[in-house]
């Protein structure tokens, strides 16, 4: 029977919060290409408080973020003891080539916020990203 082995904790941790925030990163630059994004909170032009676009941009980006996290480093400890089928692997790996493929083609669009506002919100989604991956990771492996 084969031995388990198992990753060192801070390298899941790591390659988790890396997963969790790229692809926090392409919920973003979706979410910009289909209107929503986090610059409509720096807006001076607005009549509203807040946009419903902004507020659902920063559900979704830290929902994705902590989703992202936990499920990477779940999948990464278990993956090390051999509990992962093949197929399950390689239906994971296409889906996360494809997110990132779509993020991509989003990012090479002209943008359709003004540059200021678009680097203030992107940093914003890598800051959040990273945290709520962080979080969703550090949760999973003290569940392990």
């Amino acid at each position: 029977m084969a031995e388990t082995t198992y990753f060192p904790h801070r390298l899941i941790l790591a390659g988790a919060i890396v997963s969790g925030v790229l692809l926090a990163l392409a919920v973003h630059m979706l979410g910009v290409r289909y209107g929503l994004d986090l610059g409509g909170l720096w807006r001076k032009d607005t009549s509203e408080f807040m946009p419903a676009g902004a507020a659902i941009a920063w559900w979704l980006i830290a929902t994705v973020g902590f989703s992202g996290g936990y499920f990477t480093a779940n999948l990464m400890h278990s993956a090390a003891s051999g509990q992962i089928p093949q197929r399950m692997r390689q239906f994971l790996i296409a889906v996360g080539v494809l997110i990132l493929a779509g993020a991509g083609q989003a990012a090479s669009a002209p943008s359709p916020i003004p540059t200021v506002s678009g680097v203030l919100a992107g940093l914003a989604a890598l800051c959040l990203g990273a945290v709520m991956a962080f979080c969703g990771s550090h949760f999973a492996l003290r569940k392990a």
